[in-house]
């Protein structure tokens, strides 16, 4: 299980990312752009993926990862159940999304493993 903490801690190791509100959630921004959020007190994250990563991280499991139903999953939207997924999952597709909308000289900062 990942808590808020858990995915702050991550979303915040990533170069130059800033935490900020967004309505009744928390979002983590690079260069004002928002790549994940989390509504504190809800299992659940949301990131913004290519609608091509989101297919492969969505065929993992989708009751794990998977859009969120409606217009803005088809721009790439990905809802993660914090309560299953695994932090090594996380972690990956969050700098998938940090990559997603960074610029291109801090993404190339991002190292897969």
């Amino acid at each position: 299980m990942i808590d808020i903490d858990k995915l702050r801690q991550i979303a915040l190791s990533l170069p130059q990312v800033t935490e900020d509100p967004h309505f009744e959630k928390t979002s983590f921004r690079i260069n004002k752009k928002i790549f994940a959020t989390a509504v504190p007190g809800h299992n659940r994250a949301t990131v913004k993926l290519s609608p091509a990563d989101q297919d492969v991280f969505c065929t993992f499991d989708s009751t794990v990862i998977y859009p969120v139903p409606n217009k803005w999953g088809k721009q790439g939207w990905t809802h993660i159940d914090l309560l299953s997924v695994k932090e090594d999952m996380l972690t990956e597709i969050l700098k998938t999304a940090y990559c997603e909308v960074a610029p291109k000289e801090l993404a190339a900062l991002i190292s897969f493993e």
